[in-house]
């Protein structure tokens, strides 16, 4: 490895340890918005929201793997960006740019733009992307094995939302970055805003609430909807799966992936001969390394 490649992988863990600090120390910067504290206060409302209105009026507010799921929010979110991905992605970034010889042009500028064009314009690309990017792990077998990682939940809940395998942050950033940054060149704070309010909204699809919102369901993601993403048991018509909208089920309307048959509040959850599949952090995380038949 080159000294320029170790450079960056040094000062990346100097830079994100940094940030992470004064990320925890400052929850109110100036011109900008705290993403830590914003975690914490959208899961603590929702949190609330589902123990006020309740769709599953059995499943208690401590729902099984509740602290399972809160650690894996918090592991996602900091904790492996500070030990692995920062580091890796710069270092991989560079290297793209140098065999592609890629100095920074796009594909299509979209910089002249009005700014709130511009970041309805990123919305929809990015959650279009992601939507790609989620059928892929659902039609993949290999992508499949660690996507299971998500669908091993059992009791829907906010925290639900961010429980998946690490590896999958550098499918969806690597797809998102060639076609965002490469292709468009959407400056970094339009992906800060719509990353912001995908999160809050993925919380909302994932949290024990019987919402739909009416005719923008059709528009939106919602509760009622996702619900049926994560039943045990899929329909013939849907074999890989349905209803993969991250925040909006657009998508899934216009190619034919939506499915909401029913209420499907009491509909199992998982997928088939998920009875021994591990439950606990680090088995989890290891088990799409292993043997097929794990």
């Amino acid at each position: 490895m080159s000294t320029s490649y170790v450079d960056i992988i040094i000062k990346t863990y100097q830079n994100e340890a940094s940030y992470l600090w004064k990320t925890i120390t400052q929850p109110f910067p100036k011109d900008s918005i705290n993403m830590f504290y914003l975690l914490i206060f959208a899961s603590l409302i929702i949190w609330g929201l589902e123990i006020l209105l309740p769709w599953r009026k059995k499943q208690k507010a401590f729902r099984k793997d509740f602290w399972l799921d809160a650690f894996y929010m918090f592991f996602n979110f900091y904790i492996f960006n500070l030990l692995v991905y920062a580091a890796l992605s710069n270092v991989s970034l560079t290297a793209f740019k140098s065999l592609l010889g890629y100095g920074g042009g796009h594909l299509l500028d979209l910089s002249n733009m009005h700014f709130a064009l511009q970041l309805i314009v990123f919305f929809f690309i990015a959650d279009f992307v992601q939507w790609c990017v989620h059928n892929m792990l659902h039609r993949i077998p290999f992508l499949w094995r660690f996507h299971k990682i998500h669908h091993s939940v059992k009791e829907m809940g906010f925290a639900a939302h961010l429980r998946y395998h690490f590896l999958e942050t550098f499918v969806y950033q690597s797809v998102k970055y060639i076609s965002l940054a490469m292709i468009f060149g959407f400056k970094l704070e339009y992906a800060f805003i719509v990353y912001s309010s995908t999160v809050v909204i993925g919380h909302l699809n994932h949290a024990n609430l019987g919402w739909s919102y009416g005719p923008l369901k059709y528009f939106f993601n919602n509760p009622k909807m996702h619900i049926w993403h994560h039943a045990k048991e899929l329909p013939s018509t849907h074999s890989k799966g349905m209803n993969f909208g991250i925040s909006l089920s657009l998508w899934d309307y216009i190619f034919g992936t939506a499915y909401v048959p029913s209420d499907g509040r009491d509909i199992e959850l998982g997928f088939p001969n998920d009875e021994d599949y591990p439950d606990t952090f680090i088995e989890q995380v290891i088990v799409p390394f292993k043997a097929k038949k794990a």
